[in-house]
């Protein structure tokens, strides 16, 4: 999808999202609505979910697609990446990124993002799997940063 649709698309969502996560303070509840609200109008994303620190392991939260890993391998993959440096990251194929972690070989671009609590500490990250090479870029990066602060308003 080029980055104009996307802006536009990302908007629209983005204005749903706003009214849709007032409707609770459970920030359970507010994650799993941006996921499935999502999953549902992003036609590029495969796999669309949270992975949080538990215990000193990132453990599968909420989510929406095929069957995930359930605990990620400690400091490999795009998600401890992401953890680690406390940034997005954008990886245009994950066969090429270093010790990948496949948790469906359909996957083949993703974008994670570091999930912050209300003090600004990174918690876990939203990930997100494509199918196509390429899939994300900045546009996404910004909207699905700006988002995650709705959990918790």
């Amino acid at each position: 999808m080029e980055d104009r649709k996307k802006e536009g698309r990302y908007g629209r969502i983005y204005k749903q999202l706003s009214e849709l996560v007032l409707k609770s303070n459970n920030t359970q509840a507010r994650m799993a609505t941006i996921i499935a609200v999502l999953h549902h109008k992003m036609d590029y994303f495969f796999w669309t979910g949270y992975y949080l620190i538990e215990d000193g392991e990132m453990t599968v939260n909420s989510y929406q697609g095929p069957v995930a890993c359930q605990i990620l391998e400690k400091d490999k993959g795009v998600c401890w990446a992401a953890y680690n440096r406390k940034e997005t990251v954008i990886v245009e194929d994950v066969h090429a990124f270093p010790d990948h972690i496949a948790c469906d070989a359909r996957s083949n671009s993703e974008i994670v993002v570091p999930l912050k609590n209300k003090t600004g500490e990174v918690i876990g990250v939203l990930d997100i799997d494509s199918s196509g090479k390429a899939a994300f870029t900045e546009v996404d990066a910004h909207w699905l940063e700006k988002m995650l602060e709705l959990i918790y308003l």
